[in-house]
């Protein structure tokens, strides 16, 4: 699904919205007068929708490893979500659920069952030994669902939910002679559960501003740990939504922060990335062996392992300026990788690594995951390498080509133009394509040193290649000057506070926030460009927490949240002959 041609860009002046107060006090010595500046208030905003949307494969898998423990990590893969407006996090929202996709989830549920009621970790994963492990036990399976269930459904259960769950653990249990494979059968319906899957957000009344609508506390307590841990809330999140505190300023800041000061910030910043960047596209990527010898799977895997390493040690680690994840040096570097760049590899694994000076490396534009994933098989591309700028980079929509595009100049790197510039400028004689390069390619270009793969190059068939460009009128000479116009371009930080709003709260962007988005831009100029510090502005802005409204649209039809049942024709891999409700 396209954006909107209409695209929210960033204001075309800055106005800063501080507010001053004369502080008048007589001393002694005379009258001094200062002015103090206050923290700018954010703008009214009704919030986003509050919206139905299935949980991503990762936050399903960090859910999994956080309920279960680390080792917990089903091979299954899911079906990929729709991209919208440049996110999956969006996607989410407009995703279907088809009976394939069904499968895939009764195929992941069934296996994580198994593990943990096997022998060799029931220990540890039950919290308790049954009376008889060929006979029911209430006590025992009452203890592993009131600790286990609300981890899964992302809320407290009223007790007699918990009951009902008991009662068919029980029946399983006698059903097959095995309290273990009756329990099994509850795990696996829990993970097949809407109240699993799918994130329903729920609104209230605010009583703070009646007549307006916010999340209620589950929902408030799993929007703020899908953004910042991307997976579902732990116990001491859920408890600050069961008594309240998490509706309270003082409640809720005391959770951000203490969200934002755990490791496992590191794998929300990660997301975000992998999602503002397109990364899932790498599970596709592939490259002509015979061209790139150099570029394995390996490679792939670790072109992005690299970027997502390098930005929240840049971002989290260092805390560092935003925009200079574009022109910085310093990255990490694996053995696959060593020969993509020409370097000598450091040892097995990941090692610290910065660029020379006099390096053509710097920044995220030059690492192998750009230059590779928006290349062709065999070649590179200056406009798929523009327009990925455009709109990944700048939040900005480059059009479609028209269908009667005749690609065979461009396409034939053996015939009378010898390098892409002179392909492109050949292209550009078609008027139907000529204002759409225009858009692209002047940044695109530059990137022309880096072939298909992302290995640096001076020529191109032979011939000198001209790096010249530049962006939004800003002229540079290669692709290091490309990376510094970008680091000063102002939609560059006001597209990721566009992005990182609209991942956080899993819906597009629209213009009801576009006062809310100048307001976050504002701040995170003034924070230095440090993404804590954006995380936590979102978090507490009540445009996160408000919420209004709308249609809910059909998925595919699941059971109700009350009576959910393993989809049929499936039953329990564990040969249940009952099908739990869940």
């Amino acid at each position: 699904m396209q954006e909107s041609s209409k695209p929210l860009s960033a204001p075309a002046t800055r106005k800063r919205s501080w507010s001053t107060r004369a502080v008048a006090a007589t001393l002694a010595a005379g009258l001094v007068v200062g002015l103090v500046a206050c923290k700018p208030a954010e703008p009214e905003s009704k919030g986003t929708p509050a919206s139905l949307r299935l949980l991503t494969e990762q936050q399903y898998l960090n859910t999994l490893s956080y309920v279960f423990g680390p080792n917990m990590k089903p091979t299954t893969r899911f079906s990929a979500l729709p991209r919208t407006d440049g996110l999956l996090a969006s996607g989410a929202a407009m995703a279907g659920l088809t009976d394939t996709q069904l499968e895939m989830y009764q195929k992941t549920a069934a296996k994580v069952a198994t593990q943990i009621i096997s022998e060799d970790s029931r220990a540890y994963l039950i919290p308790c030994t049954p009376k008889a492990s060929n006979a029911a036990d209430a006590d025992c399976a009452r203890s592993f669902v009131t600790e286990t269930a609300p981890l899964l459904y992302r809320r407290a259960l009223p007790a007699e939910r918990i009951e009902a769950l008991v009662t068919q653990a029980n029946e399983a249990a006698d059903a097959l002679h095995s309290f273990y494979d009756g329990l099994g059968v509850v795990i696996e319906g829990m993970l097949l559960s809407p109240n699993m899957l799918l994130v329903a957000e729920v609104a209230e009344p605010d009583p703070e501003q009646p007549g307006t609508e916010r999340l209620d506390s589950w929902s408030l307590a799993t929007r703020l740990s899908l953004f910042l841990w991307n997976a579902s809330p732990d116990a001491e999140l859920l408890a600050a939504a069961e008594s309240g505190s998490l509706q309270t300023r003082k409640g809720l800041a005391r959770e951000v922060d203490r969200m934002l000061a755990s490791p496992r910030l590191e794998d929300g910043v990660r997301a975000l990335f992998d999602d503002m960047f397109e990364f899932e596209n790498f599970g596709v990527l592939t490259k002509d062996g015979t061209i790139y010898p150099s570029f394995t799977g390996e490679t792939a895997v670790d072109a992005r392992e690299q970027t997502l390493r390098t930005v929240v040690d840049h971002l989290v680690t260092r805390r560092g300026d935003y925009r200079d994840l574009f022109t910085t040096r310093q990255t990490f570097m694996s053995q696959s990788l060593a020969p993509i760049y020409k370097v000598a590899a450091q040892g097995p694994g990941w090692t610290p690594y910065e660029f020379p000076p006099d390096s053509p490396y710097a920044g995220l534009l030059t690492q192998v995951s750009f230059q590779a994933l928006h290349s062709h098989p065999g070649r590179s591309s200056a406009t798929l390498r523009g327009k990925a700028l455009r709109e990944v980079m700048l939040c900005q929509v480059v059009p479609k080509p028209p269908a009667n595009v005749d690609f065979s100049a461009v396409q034939n790197p053996d015939g009378n133009v010898k390098t892409a510039r002179e392909r492109i400028a050949f292209h550009l004689k078609n008027p139907s394509c000529a204002g759409c390069h225009r858009i692209t390619d002047p940044m695109g270009l530059p990137m022309e040193s880096f072939d298909g793969a992302g290995q640096f190059r001076h020529q191109e068939n032979g011939v000198d290649i001209d790096t010249s460009g530049n962006l939004d009128g800003v002229e540079f000479t290669d692709v290091i000057g490309l990376g510094k116009a970008l680091h000063d371009n102002p939609q560059l930080p006001w597209c990721a506070v566009r992005r990182t709003f609209a991942y956080a709260t899993g819906t597009p962007s629209d213009s009801n926030n576009r006062r809310v988005l100048e307001f976050l831009s504002e701040r995170f100029t003034d924070s230095g460009y440090q993404l804590p510090d954006l995380l936590r502005e979102i978090a507490l802005s009540s445009a996160f927490r408000k919420v209004y409204e709308k249609p809910v649209r059909k998925l595919h039809p699941l059971p109700d949240l009350k009576s959910a049942r393993l989809p049929e024709p499936m039953t329990s891999s564990l040969s249940a002959p009952l099908v739990p409700k869940l």
